[in-house]
């Protein structure tokens, strides 16, 4: 059974506290759990007020929908965030 992995390291500017981060970034990990039925959760960079690495894990009987579906996930907060700047991203399925 393919597991995708999505992670994307993000910008988010003009957060001048570790509480305004997290105010814009729950609402954006909420949504995606939302619209794309995937787990959502920060990873890294929990200390920056600027950035975080977050992560999508995503279970499918086959491995080109799991990329697929991991693949909008970054096209759809590029269009519906405008305010968060998408710095890299990486999918990786595991068979």
């Amino acid at each position: 059974m393919p597991i995708g992995i999505l992670t994307i390291h993000l910008h988010i500017p003009g957060c001048l506290s570790l509480k305004e981060k997290r105010s814009r970034l729950k609402p954006l990990l909420a949504r995606i759990h939302r619209e794309f039925n995937v787990s959502v959760a920060e990873l890294d960079r929990l200390d920056a007020w600027q950035e975080a690495l977050i992560a999508c894990a995503f279970i499918n009987s086959d491995s080109a929908t799991a990329q697929r579906s991991l693949q909008q996930v970054v096209q759809w907060i590029g269009l519906h965030w405008p305010d968060v700047e998408i710095i890299d991203e990486a999918i990786e399925v595991i068979h």
